[in-house]
């Protein structure tokens, strides 16, 4: 039913019952309407918030919704989806304890997986990244290496260690998630972590970390005195 703001009574509309009950009443249909602000000629503003929660198994699938799934939506455009992608993405920076990577305490694989974990827990795919740093355990920087499951023939030491090379980096950790959500290293994870330690030894550039990110849990080779075979 394609129900119009303007025939909906003023104190029951979203805006207002925010205004006189708090947000915390709001539906999630009425949330979204006011993200959108207005309707189409065809769909009403509670239509369209309404088809987008038809696209959803949970209002936690939310957060993983992307720009072309939402356009496909009916009366949904760039700018509408624009509109909630970023406020998706801030609702994520604001429950990120740790929001800049100069924050993180190099020796606390915690504090690594409390950066990581927004990029990285909820992805379909495993994304492999290193974070460089100086011979006084400064970042220099963090760079994406690798998409795709990780194998020895993806992951690839010259990448890792040209990027080290290229920024005077004295030591790496290596993060990377399981999209199953298991935490414990594959034999591929283990023989990457070996052949990365080895690498770094005759180069002179450690390997401190390798860090497992999981949903919502995490696994350090480090903390597991893993990371000197």
């Amino acid at each position: 039913m394609n129900v119009l703001i303007k025939d909906i009574p003023l104190n029951e509309r979203p805006r207002e019952r925010l205004i006189n009950k708090g947000v915390k009443y709001l539906s999630n249909e009425e949330l979204l309407a006011i993200l959108l602000k207005t309707g189409t000629k065809d769909y009403s503003v509670k239509t369209l918030a309404n088809n987008i929660l038809k696209q959803l198994d949970n209002i936690t699938d939310l957060k993983e919704i992307n720009l072309e799934t939402l356009i496909k939506i009916k009366g949904i455009g760039k700018a509408k989806a624009c509109e909630i992608l970023s406020a998706i993405e801030l609702g994520k920076r604001l429950n990120q304890k740790i929001t800049n990577i100069n924050q993180i305490k190099i020796y606390s694989s915690d504090s690594i997986y409390e950066y990581y974990k927004s990029k990285l827990a909820n992805l379909k795919q495993e994304y492999f990244y290193c974070v460089y740093l100086d011979t006084k355990n400064h970042i220099i920087k963090d760079k994406l290496l690798f998409i795709g499951t990780i194998n020895e023939s993806l992951v690839h030491p010259r990448e890792i260690f040209k990027e080290a090379y290229l920024l005077s980096a004295s030591s790496i950790i290596c993060i990377h998630n399981h999209p199953s959500g298991n935490i414990n290293p594959s034999n591929n994870d283990i023989v990457i972590t070996k052949q990365l330690i080895a690498v770094g030894k005759i180069l002179g550039i450690k390997i401190l970390d390798h860090i497992i990110i999981g949903r919502d849990n995490y696994y350090s080779f480090n903390d597991n005195n893993l990371v000197d075979f």
